[in-house]
């Protein structure tokens, strides 16, 4: 990984797809709008481009950026939530209990997981009007239906479900005790 002193070296990537595609220098230049000269110093590192111009370098080539800048990206730290150091929420009698916590800088990638425990009779409130993102759950114990939209799905121990979060949802606990599951949601909302 590079020092905050080495420069970025994107010559070798764009040089490489470049000659994959099989276009000449000249060709990746005119579809930039970027003299031939530019383009060969950048692919041999001579000059660090601007940002406007390898963008226009990677559109010319169809390079996804995320190929670009894979090997500068930041380490990620791992995050460990011991299970006597979970957060807890309690909404109308339901229990949330936190498993995995949001990281800064995941952006539209950021999910937050937690496990949901509805006592007899109750239900969630709210996902009632619905939210942006997705949601994922798998039932731990017990019987639930989901109401979402006008629709209605029963579900049971060992059952999974994956929604769209944006159509309204409430999750109902019908069957006899306690219904437990694990969910995950994306983008966070409740411990975020």
């Amino acid at each position: 990984m590079p020092t905050k002193n080495t420069p970025f070296r994107f010559g070798e990537k764009l040089r490489t797809v470049r000659e994959r595609k099989g276009y000449t220098l000249k060709v990746v230049a005119q579809a930039a709008g970027v003299s031939e000269s530019l383009v060969s110093q950048i692919e041999r590192n001579r000059v660090s481009p601007a940002i406007d111009t390898l963008l226009s370098l990677a559109d010319a080539l169809e390079i996804d950026l995320e190929y670009l800048f894979e090997e500068y990206r930041r380490e990620r730290p791992v995050r460990v939530i011991q299970s006597d150091e979970r957060r807890h929420v309690k909404e109308n009698g339901i229990t949330y209990e936190e498993v995995a916590r949001p990281v800064e800088g995941d952006g539209s990638h950021a999910i937050e997981s937690y496990y949901i425990t509805i006592p007899e009779g109750h239900e969630t409130q709210r996902g009632s009007y619905g939210h942006l993102g997705r949601e994922f759950g798998i039932v731990t114990e017990g019987e639930c239906e989901l109401h979402y939209e006008t629709k209605v799905y029963h579900l049971k121990r060992g059952d999974s479900i994956s929604f769209s979060a944006t159509a309204p949802h409430t999750l109902v606990n019908t069957g006899e005790g306690v219904f437990k599951a694990l969910w995950v949601v994306t983008p966070p909302h409740r411990f975020g």
